[in-house]
């Protein structure tokens, strides 16, 4: 049976990572239920937070593409599309340089201080979820709609 859309996996180095749901600091829209505590590449001292999906439709890319002094990738600030206020940025397009290092594979990038923070539970609510466990409680909620009567679509 084909899935109803390809599930990104993750390096097993980051597996054991807690998941976090996010919000906007300034207005409390959720921009995503599904990131991890990270850090800037350039300046390990940086904390914040990653997705690997497109926070749409809670975020939209802003401004101009801009590259930083450390490295060449190519990026797009990232604001609340609810109150327009930034709270990240978006790695259209990494480098080579990045690309090689240890990463999580996640481009979409929020800052801490623009956003509040608590770790995602399972579906059952006892456990904190990981990224390890995402993937099996993703296929478990898919073979619920795919054995139901109704037709997912």
């Amino acid at each position: 049976m084909e899935t109803a859309c390809h599930e990104p996996t993750i390096h097993p180095y980051f597996r054991h990572k807690d998941v976090y749901v996010l919000w906007c600091v300034y207005c409390d829209n959720e921009l995503s239920d599904r990131t991890m505590k990270a850090i800037l590449l350039a300046d390990i001292k940086v904390d914040l937070y990653s997705t690997d999906l497109p926070p749409k439709p809670a975020v939209d890319v802003i401004g101009r593409y801009y590259t930083t002094d450390t490295c060449s990738c190519q990026i797009r600030d990232m604001a609340c599309t609810k109150c327009g206020n930034p709270v990240g940025y978006h790695v259209v397009l990494p480098c080579a340089n990045c690309l090689e290092s240890c990463n999580n594979g996640h481009f979409w990038i929020f800052h801490q201080h623009t956003t509040k923070a608590i770790q995602r539970l399972n579906r059952e609510g006892s456990n904190v979820l990981t990224w390890g466990a995402m993937e099996k409680e993703l296929e478990a909620e898919r073979s619920i709609c795919y054995d139901s009567d109704d037709v997912c679509r």
